[in-house]
């Protein structure tokens, strides 16, 4: 695991952060959050890309990138608020499949054991095998419940003959036992797969998927409450897996699997402040944000933003755990200021 730098383009970190080493623990001791990318597009099943997404969501900010990043909405700065390192890119290599996510996994737990939060930069959705299990294997096999936004199920068995590809990562991660079907929440999912087979092997492992339609009907709020009880009722942790295709690619259409009909930037982006400021987060994965099918970085962007925002909720959520007043979402952006 000694520091691979970048795969594809500039040697640079999220935003400014500073570099860490993963084989070398004293460079991130004591990091809060460790920024890991994998540039792998191996497990696509229709348009590749996705390993340039690392690069394009480190860089996507018109700001100078050094390493501090206030936020308007939660007043705080993630960047310094918390102590984030970035270590550069696991080596992925797209034609295989097995020992790139195994590489991903022992990066993941890496970071996991040093009591850090691993923020994994995609990448296509296959590697929220590794990424997940490898949180899990840290904090408890069966005790980390999943938030899953997308607007697929990712819960195929083998397609194009593989066990492995970023259709079935959910499926490979409640058979192994790292995730629980009853705590695994996904919401967003809409369109023409899967189809029944699939659906009732969902249903027999106690998933509970929010469809888009189900959505709208009741409204992303309450979805999101009910979802939260769930994912946190015996369970240690969660870890919030976001495909940016769970945005209508009008907002996003930067990915591999474009779908009509889903989320606005905007609701994705107060759903994942939720997210990480009402829940235990203890590993968060960003994927499928694919540059080559990009218009002026617009998905870039939003990767770049989800990551910030995730960040900008943990750090409120460890101030306002440390005492004091807490965060107001109403309160005004000049009052006591």
């Amino acid at each position: 695991m000694t520091r691979y730098g970048p795969m594809f383009g500039p040697d640079v970190t999220f935003l400014g952060v500073p570099p860490c080493t993963l084989d070398e623990p004293v460079t991130y001791a004591d990091a809060d959050v460790v920024i890991v990318g994998a540039p792998f597009d191996g497990g696509t099943s229709h348009r590749p890309g996705t390993r340039f997404g690392p690069s394009a969501i480190r860089q996507a900010c018109y700001l100078p990138h050094d390493g501090s990043r206030p936020s308007l909405a939660l007043r705080v700065d993630a960047l310094r608020d918390l102590c984030v390192y970035d270590a550069g890119d696991v080596e992925m290599f797209s034609g295989d499949i097995e020992r790139s996510l195994g590489a991903l996994e022992t990066a993941v737990h890496a970071v996991a054991a040093a009591g850090a939060i691993p923020v994994v930069l995609g990448g296509d959705h296959s590697i929220a095998l590794p990424d997940a299990t490898g949180v899990a294997r840290h904090h408890g096999l069966g005790r980390v419940s999943l938030v899953h936004f997308d607007a697929h199920a990712d819960t195929g068995d083998i397609e194009f003959g593989s066990l492995h590809g970023h259709g079935q990562p959910m499926r490979r991660l409640i058979e192994s036992g790292a995730v629980r079907g009853d705590r695994f929440l996904q919401i967003g999912l809409r369109g023409y797969w899967p189809g029944p087979e699939t659906l009732s092997w969902m249903a027999g492992q106690r998933m509970r998927s929010y469809e888009m339609t189900e959505v709208v009907a009741r409204g992303l709020d309450e979805c999101l409450t009910e979802a939260f009880a769930i994912a946190t009722d015996e369970c240690e942790g969660v870890f919030l897996s976001v495909d940016v295709d769970v945005v209508d690619p009008g907002m996003a259409p930067g990915t591999g699997t474009p779908e009509p009909g889903g989320f606005t930037s905007r609701q994705l982006l107060d759903a994942v402040r939720r997210v990480c400021y009402e829940l235990p987060v203890v590993g968060v994965d960003v994927v499928e944000v694919a540059p080559p099918y990009d218009h002026a970085d617009i998905t870039a962007y939003l990767g770049n933003r989800v990551v910030l925002e995730a960040l900008s909720a943990i750090a409120r959520r460890r101030r306002d755990a440390a005492g004091g007043e807490p965060w107001n979402p109403i309160q005004p952006l000049l009052d006591a200021r």
